[in-house]
């Protein structure tokens, strides 16, 4: 599924971005299939980084794609993904629910040292939020479970 700017895009206001964002459910098992899929897509990973990187605390890669200056972030994700079907520039895909995806970006703020970077995150909250309807009690309520209540509230209200 789509996350990070592209999600924020599709939910709230476009901005430009050089990476794209996915997140993957995936087992050690399907590591081998998903590097053949990369490589097939034009990317060079080997299948050690793909699991050293599934392996790691923060469960995410980077994948330069060789003739460009974009890349690819894979974040990998146990369990069922919180995804809802979508259209970006007519292709059908899966984005990050949007309620999921001010979770993250409230993780991502909280953990963020740079100040630029969270003050991104937080206009692409705030675009949601004005832009897609939430469920804004279920929303309060993982955000106090995950200790994030306090900036929602800011958000909300700014």
């Amino acid at each position: 599924m789509m996350t990070g700017a592209l999600a924020s895009s599709y939910y709230g206001r476009p901005r430009t971005t050089l990476d794209v964002d996915v997140a993957v459910a995936v087992t050690r098992k399907d590591l081998a299939r998903l590097a053949e899929a990369l490589r097939s897509a034009s990317l060079a990973v080997e299948e050690q980084r793909l699991e050293a990187a599934w392996q790691s605390q923060y469960r995410i890669i980077t994948i330069r794609d060789e003739e460009s200056a974009h890349t690819l972030d894979i974040i990998f994700m146990d369990g069922t993904l919180e995804r809802k079907t979508a259209s970006i520039l007519g292709l059908p895909t899966f984005c990050q629910t949007p309620d999921s995806l001010i979770l993250a970006k409230l993780r991502m703020i909280k953990a963020t040292l740079h100040l630029e970077r969270a003050a991104i995150d937080k206009e692409d909250i705030k675009a949601i939020l004005r832009y897609t309807p939430v469920n804004l009690e279920d929303l309060r309520k993982r955000a106090r479970d995950e200790g994030t209540s306090e900036m929602l509230e800011d958000l909300i209200h700014e």
